[in-house]
């Protein structure tokens, strides 16, 4: 196999250029409008005052302060709760058990699992109906302001549920490398309790390998829309959602404005990054100076159950939640305060399937797209550097999380209006492309640790009796690989499922998906087809997951060693 020259390969140029393109191109088609500069609306001079209009814009501090505080807080929060669980109860059955829950929940799409969480926690939901009236004595349901709360609480919990899943799955990740095992064997004999190895040896193994996912996380949380939508606060909302509101207001100005309430909120996720790597570097000074102390801490059990009480509590909810989805398609009639609907029917939900259909089919043909042409290209990607070895830790681990560690809205504004010059606003290509965007990292993130642990052997040995690149890969890379091959290109369709921002943007309201219509659909009165459209969310990634477990038991069905073991 030859070394490396140096010279960039033709998949990392390709990928370099399909992440880095449309993110610069996008920020600087933000930058431009925000200083007064749109040609298309007759402002070809640049001005401050969109800038100043919109520091004169009510509500403006609270908007940001919201969107800092609710994001940064749910970030470390889900951190916490993964942390303090993982270094309690890894290795053990609970642990195990734990894992098939959780895994499962990270292919929920972020706006299905609030309509969830909202019908479970609301005045009117099901936590109240199981209470009501023989507990609390309410005949009608309280008025009790929990959802779309000022402080943002109900926000932050929905946020935090939705991410747990998928920190815990990349520490899991991390923590399936060689020698993690010897480290616990280490610490447990030299006396340290198993929380005590896990945060003075294990964790400065595994926390670099889940940096990057944390700083994406945070910038998620922080310029969020569609959880922000259905469970944040609306007097004033926070800060991203009033820009898509300001970018769709009849009143074109108001472009100029988001376009610098866009630059606003790129600083805004900027800060809540340098807090948070600020609170890194004082909480690894504090861990130094508690390592020196060697203290052992043998007697952990409180610390055990405080870790697993949240991790059970997120699962339990968001199970409930994803339940009550279903109910509520079938529920013809469920008056409070009865804890189960008093009359079923099939007709609306069969209707809502006709009237709906169109948007599942475009949701169904852009996430099968992305999600194909996002795993063929990490395949290339990964054999192309592997067979010239390249370091698999390089700069072009940080260029593809670069979609996800800016806030969407940042760049799509300009990206938006390029593709709107371009004649190119509202196809279905241009919604592909701003898919493809964000789905590339997760396929990236999902096969790249699969790829690497990938016995060289086999193909150093293929190669040795003549066997072609080409050969090698598609008879012995691919097949050895075809279980965690499915399961990147279902994760990836779940990611494209989830795109909210990119499909009501590019799209421009031509492309309808079944989740910019829940969205639409959870502000009004009919929970029944918000229920049915925010169900309709989990059954292509769903039947991902499904095809990604059946495909390889039936190709493998008569080799033992390809199979999982149980």
């Amino acid at each position: 196999m030859p070394q490396s020259t140096g010279r960039p390969d033709i998949p990392t140029v390709l990928i370099v250029t399909l992440l880095t393109g449309p993110v610069l191109a996008g920020l600087m088609g933000t930058i431009l409008p925000a200083f007064g500069y749109l040609p298309v609306l007759g402002y070809h001079s640049i001005s401050p005052e969109p800038l100043v209009a919109l520091l004169r814009t009510p509500g403006l501090m609270a908007s940001v302060a919201l969107s800092f505080g609710t994001g940064l807080i749910a970030s470390i929060l889900s951190l916490a709760i993964v942390l303090i669980f993982t270094a309690g109860w890894s290795g053990t059955r609970t642990f195990e058990r734990l894992t098939r829950f959780l895994s499962p929940l990270l292919s929920v799409p972020h706006a299905a699992a609030a309509i969830g969480l909202a019908f479970l926690i609301a005045p009117s939901g099901f936590l109240v109906r199981l209470v009501s009236p023989w507990a609390t004595g309410f005949e009608r349901p309280p008025d009790v302001l929990i959802l779309n709360d000022p402080m943002g609480i109900t926000m932050t919990l929905g946020l935090v549920a939705k991410e747990v899943p998928f920190l815990f799955l990349m520490t899991l990740a991390a923590l399936n490398r060689p020698h993690i095992r010897d480290y616990y064997k280490a610490g447990a004999s030299l006396g340290y309790g198993r929380m005590s190895t896990f945060f003075k040896l294990v964790l400065p193994q595994v926390y670099p390998l889940i940096r990057l996912p944390m700083l994406a996380v945070i910038a998620y949380a922080t310029s969020v829309v569609d959880v922000a939508q259905i469970l944040g606060p609306t007097t004033p909302a926070p800060l991203a959602p009033r820009l898509v509101a300001w970018m769709n207001d009849p009143d074109l100005t108001k472009r100029l404005m988001a376009s610098a309430g866009a630059l606003l909120q790129l600083l805004v996720s900027a800060l809540a990054l340098l807090v948070y790597l600020v609170l890194e570097r004082l909480v690894s000074a504090w861990q130094a100076a508690r390592f020196a102390s060697g203290h052992r801490r043998r007697r952990d059990g409180f610390a055990r159950l405080a870790g697993l009480l949240p991790m059970v509590l997120i699962v339990a909810l968001m199970t409930a939640s994803i339940g009550l989805l279903g109910i509520w398609t079938v529920a013809k009639s469920w008056w409070f305060p009865a804890a189960l609907p008093q009359r079923w029917s099939f007709e609306r939900m069969l209707d809502a399937f006709g009237v709906g259909g169109h948007a599942l089919f475009a949701t169904l043909a852009i996430a099968v797209l992305a999600a194909g042409i996002a795993t063929a290209l990490t395949l290339w990607l990964l054999e192309a550097r592997s067979y010239r070895k390249l370091s698999a830790r390089s700069r072009v681990n940080t260029i593809v999380f670069l979609p996800l560690l800016m806030p969407q809205i940042s760049f799509l504004f300009g990206l938006q209006m390029l593709f709107l010059l371009g004649g190119l606003s509202g196809t279905f290509e241009a919604v592909l492309l701003a898919h493809l965007i964000f789905v590339f990292p997760y396929a990236y993130l999902a096969l790249s640790d699969p790829w690497h642990r990938l016995d060289p052997r086999y193909a150093k040995a293929a190669a040795s009796v003549g066997a072609s690149r080409m050969r090698i890969f598609w008879q012995i890379q691919l097949p050895l690989l075809l279980r965690p091959v499915l399961v990147t290109f279902a994760v990836a369709a779940a990611v494209s499922v989830g795109q909210y921002l990119p499909t009501l943007m590019i799209g421009a309201g031509r492309i309808v998906t079944v989740t910019t219509e829940s969205v639409a659909l959870a502000s009004g009165g009919n929970r029944q087809v918000a229920a049915l459209y925010a169900l309709l969310q989990l059954v292509i990634p769903l039947a991902g997951f499904i095809l990604a477990a059946l495909v390889p038991s039936l190709a493998f069905r008569n080799r033992a060693a390809m199979r999982l073991e149980r």
